[in-house]
């Protein structure tokens, strides 16, 4: 058995559960230790213990050397090594227990740790890759990780289907996290309830995972005109597209601590060098619900497209992307021509279509 020393995210009972992979049972005591403070990680905004002057509250937990393996591998993802520490017991006696300290933190001061539940949902799938990833490998995943975290928490937020009982209506059988890097690839064995009352068979599901999006087509009803962006798709050449570059509105991943709206407002700045005014918000949308878990906030926002400068993309994201004025009747004739293949372009189209003349009378 050893004792260790917890704090930052370890020190919650939901994330402490995920990365031992039980409920914790056995006896915690408070402690502290001099010469570490916590700062906040990036890129995952995690608090890590790092040597300096003060003092960082925490706990005292008595664990197994299988337990003591595993903690190693958690901390190690956000470059903390178990160390040897000093600790100050609640009743006043001094005790050696081993830590996790980062050497280096990359700290933002601005920046806020991400909330419990979120991050207790990424030590679940930091966890299942225990013993099959380097810690150095789940390094580089943590900001895609905490973005599909902080969508499955906000998702869990949104009231219960009001037909259907989920714990009784989908029963999952296994659960199998097979892949991670930007995206990560799940398979689950389950069944679920059929319309006629019955239980389905068990059936095997594999999703992608992304998180949340948001797409604006920008519309500037002075021109009557839209702006699209055309870039390369790696999806569409995987599957043998001829023709990978694809035209879209401004679009991306939701940031954590954004909302949908400000994500649009980022990306069409980012993509197109575009400040968007007004925006309506024409719906949240799964993008391909049999097999991709993206939820896209699609939205059409009014802008001044008459001298477009800027944008092209993030080149530290690997984007290369240019941008097109095209009249609101070209538009839609190239909507009627089976033109663009993506599909928030043709949904924010055909939500303009309906809108135009308000949108038109208002500005």
């Amino acid at each position: 058995m050893a004792l260790v020393f917890l704090s930052g995210a370890l020190r919650q009972e939901a994330v402490l559960a995920k990365v031992l992979g039980r409920c914790e049972q056995a006896q915690i005591h408070q402690g502290s230790v001099e010469g570490l403070v916590e700062r906040v990680q990036n890129p995952a905004v995690h608090p890590v213990l790092v040597e300096g002057v003060g003092q960082v509250e925490g706990r005292l937990l008595e664990v197994s050397e299988t337990d003591l393996d595993r903690l190693r591998y958690y901390a190690g993802c956000f470059g903390a090594e178990g160390t040897v520490v000093r600790a100050l017991t609640a009743e006043g006696g001094h005790i050696d227990a081993i830590s996790f300290v980062a050497d280096v933190c990359d700290d933002d001061p601005k920046s806020e740790a991400v909330p419990m539940d979120v991050s207790a949902r990424m030590a679940e799938e930091i966890m299942a890759f225990y013993g099959r990833k380097r810690p150095q490998q789940i390094t580089k995943s943590l900001y895609s990780m905490r973005i599909r975290a902080t969508s499955w928490v906000e998702l869990q937020k949104q009231p219960d289907h009001s037909d259907r009982d989920l714990s009784q209506d989908v029963l999952v059988h296994a659960h199998r996290r097979e892949y991670m890097n930007f995206f990560a690839m799940e398979e689950m064995d389950l069944k679920y309830r059929r319309f006629d009352g019955a239980m389905s068979p068990v059936v095997n599901r594999g999703v992608s995972i992304v998180g949340q999006a948001a797409v604006v087509l920008p519309y500037d009803p002075a021109m009557d005109a839209v702006l699209l962006i055309e870039q390369f798709r790696s999806a569409p050449f995987f599957m043998g597209a001829k023709n990978p570059w694809i035209w879209e509105p401004p679009a991306g991943l939701i940031d954590p601590g954004e909302t949908p709206e400000q994500a649009a407002r980022r990306e069409a700045n980012e993509e197109a060098g575009l400040t968007v005014g007004h925006m309506d918000y024409v719906g949240g949308l799964y993008s391909s619900s049999g097999a991709l878990g993206e939820l896209v906030h699609c939205f059409v926002g009014i802008s001044d497209i008459s001298n477009v400068e800027g944008g092209g993309g993030v080149p530290g994201e690997g984007e290369d992307i240019r941008s097109k004025v095209m009249s609101f009747q070209d538009f839609m004739d190239n909507v009627d021509g089976n033109t663009f293949v993506d599909m928030p372009l043709v949904t924010t189209a055909l939500w303009l279509a309906r809108h135009r003349d308000r949108l038109r009378a208002s500005t």
